[in-house]
């Protein structure tokens, strides 16, 4: 990923430097289980643990004579390492490394992405609570609907999120295994048992059942998941960017006093974060789409999934990073405008009590069919005039056959539709 959506922690754990740092761990730990075994030499192993290192431009060198990355970094180690290297990767093959290393550097991602959740459901929280009573309009379709609160929209997204931690969570420990089942799975040349004391050693648990490779439903599974919270976060930038805009207005992403909207015009105050966002999100919704891809493999493995793997495993977990700390930017400065979310919510001159209107007519003795017929035409009315619906309705004789004036303003109170926001409060932060 370019420099310019990545951020330190994740660029330090996909650097070249980690992946090889471990690598080498992984090595170690195999050896040092061996040699408690009594099948590695036990000044071998120390040898190894004391003195094992490379230099990533050396592994590069090699790498571009043998045309093939493992065993350019063991040929490097070696070198470093003397004459004990004979028991460096003993009784392995590239992938017991290569998978077990990927498992590796996917937990220390996880642990950076499962804060950033964290980090988004405080602020997400924090503001909902805010304005939990602060009315606005409810849209469907883009069309002004019935009321809601701006707290209750944030206390969507909160649901939403917690939901993708325990996702996320799950993803991460399926993808927590390690292997070291030899070239087919089988074993040949280690037991099971080893495999589950160098696992255990990394803090792995270990494939019940492995190929050359571990199964590759793991991965797709983890890149499904980055891409579920990856549209959650575009769901939320694009809610923004709507009630951003200029006839709308009810919030905005912060705007820097030096920051400038547009080359050419100096007035805009444009939604760049949460553009960028949701063009990020659909980055890695394809990259999920290549992990699928990369579940069938031939016979017990090929290599078609390894490079896809080195740009979308990456990628992903570094996108995936980035716009949480974004969209935890994002919340967390938000300018929310309460008095223009009330003009607007007055604005159509209370269309958006129609259906209640109906309802307490039907409950009062008009049918439906007959209640519908009237509101509509009144509403229609109004839509098309900007007339007071309201007024329209409260002098309508066949309306004040059924209610009274104090009923009819009651079907347009404002409170009667925010009755349960403190009991959706209750559930959502419970």
């Amino acid at each position: 990923m370019i420099p310019r959506y990545t951020r330190p922690d994740m660029a330090r754990i996909w650097s070249d430097e980690n992946r090889f740092r471990t690598w080498l761990a992984v090595e170690v730990a195999a050896t040092e289980t061996l040699a408690e075994a009594g099948m590695v030499p036990k000044d071998a192993a120390k040898a190894i643990r004391e003195r094992a290192d490379f230099s990533v431009e050396r592994i590069q060198e090699i790498e571009a004579e043998v045309r093939h990355d493992v065993i350019a970094f063991t040929t490097a180690v070696a070198e470093i390492v003397g004459p004990h290297a004979r028991w460096f990767h003993y009784g392995l093959t590239s992938n017991d490394v290569v998978d077990t290393a990927q498992a590796l550097l996917i937990k220390q991602a996880s642990q950076v992405i499962a804060q950033d959740l964290q980090n988004l459901a405080e602020a997400l929280e924090r503001r909902a609570w805010e304005f939990k009573d602060t009315p606005m309009v409810g849209r469907t379709h883009g069309i002004h609907a019935e009321p809601i609160t701006f707290g209750f929209k944030l206390a969507n997204w909160f649901s939403e999120t917690q939901r993708n931690i325990t996702r996320f969570a799950a993803a991460a420990e399926d993808i927590r295994v390690g292997k070291f089942s030899g070239a087919v799975g089988i074993f040949a040349h280690l037991t099971p048992e080893l495999e589950e004391k160098m696992c255990a050693r990394l803090g792995l648990k270990a494939a019940a059942v492995s190929s050359q490779v571990i199964q590759r439903d793991r991965h797709a599974y983890y890149l499904a998941t980055l891409a579920v919270i990856a549209s959650t976060l575009d769901k939320i930038a694009t809610e923004i960017r709507h009630l951003q805009r200029t006839e709308v207005r009810e919030a905005e992403e912060f705007f820097s006093e030096k920051q400038k909207g547009s080359s050419a015009m100096p007035h805009k105050r444009n939604p760049i974060t949460t553009e960028q966002i949701s063009g990020l999100a659909r980055v890695v919704r394809s990259n999920a789409q290549a992990g699928f891809e990369n579940v069938a493999l031939w016979h017990e493995r090929d290599i078609s999934h390894s490079s896809v793997e080195r740009v979308i495993l990456p990628d992903s977990a570094i996108l995936t990073d980035y716009m949480l700390a974004k969209t935890v930017w994002l919340i967390e400065g938000l300018r929310v405008y309460p008095e223009r979310m009330r003009r607007n919510l007055e604005s159509t001159r209370g269309l958006m009590f129609s259906g209640q209107l109906l309802l307490d007519l039907a409950a009062a003795g008009m049918l439906r069919e007959q209640a519908y017929r009237v509101v509509q035409a009144h509403a229609m009315h109004a839509w098309e005039t900007e007339g007071d619906f309201q007024h329209a309705v409260e002098h309508d004789q066949e309306i004040l056959s059924f209610l009274s004036i104090e009923q009819i303003r009651q079907a347009f109170s404002l409170d009667r539709h925010g009755l349960h926001v403190d009991r959706i409060f209750a559930r959502v932060f419970a």
